[in-house]
């Protein structure tokens, strides 16, 4: 099965090998790792990673229940299953998660489809989470800040700006739907130089990456933030409505600013 609206990465597709050297950089403080189980803890609980890519993440949950890695795409499917662990790894994307209603207890999307624009409108995804969570379930989703850290300043200087680098669109969108942001401040920190030069021209042209490594001639490391958009599933009591159809009261009339 194929999804006509799917898009590879520009990172991950590109080179998997690469971008598993930049997820060894993420965090090593551990603050956004703990800022992810204060924000839903998995412990005992179904979690699912939503867009899990080549699976790096997936060992990291191991005192889940039960961890489900869901990814569009299929060539790197393979590699997710190769890494999975006791996780279960299945073909889907945030549209068409193949499991039940009412499933699961934690959805983490981690850079994957949740890029709220005014030409890209993710109300069908969230939809479709709050379909499989069960009432009280958590959908946590990891993204940039476009405001504070050296990653931002990069972001709002490449061609990606556009759509997620320049504003904060994103964080007004997810407050319409009712899900609380917390911004996280932590950084990338590599091994040798060599990883760090390679991995911010995976993520940035050449001559931008260039730039700022010229400017930062000894450093191993970038201050990165996050934002954690964390939304709530209602619950129904006794509507027989569809879960979709109740869970998300505005999703699909949010106006573009």
């Amino acid at each position: 099965m194929s999804f006509s609206d799917f898009i590879p990465s520009g990172n991950q597709a590109v080179d998997p090998d690469l971008y598993d050297i930049e997820n060894q950089a993420i965090d090593h403080e551990g603050v956004l790792w703990r800022a992810l189980i204060d924000e839903a803890d998995w412990a005992g609980k179904t979690l699912v990673d939503l867009g899990c890519g080549s699976g790096w993440w997936l060992p990291r949950y191991a005192d889940a229940q039960k961890v489900i890695g869901i990814e569009p795409d299929t060539t790197l499917l393979p590699l997710a299953r190769q890494r999975a662990g006791s996780a279960t790894v299945l073909h889907g994307s945030a549209e068409h998660i193949p499991l039940g209603d009412s499933s699961v207890d934690v959805v983490h999307a981690r850079f994957a489809y949740f890029f709220p624009h005014p030409e890209f409108d993710t109300s069908a995804g969230l939809n479709e989470v709050a379909r499989v969570l069960r009432p009280g379930g958590r959908l946590v989703v990891i993204d940039n800040d476009t405001e504070e850290g050296e990653f931002a300043e990069l972001l709002r200087m490449s061609p990606a700006a556009e759509l997620q680098g320049q504003d904060t669109y994103a964080r007004e969108w997810w407050k319409k739907q009712g899900a609380t942001t917390k911004a996280i401040m932590s950084s990338w920190r590599f091994a040798n130089r060599t990883d760090l030069e390679d991995v911010l021209r995976l993520e940035f042209p050449s001559d931008l990456a260039d730039g700022w490594l010229d400017q930062h001639p000894d450093r191993l490391h970038i201050t990165y933030g996050y934002l954690l958009h964390t939304w709530t599933a209602v619950s129904l009591g006794s509507t027989k409505e569809k879960p979709h159809e109740t869970a998300i009261r505005d999703a699909n009339t949010t106006e573009p600013r």
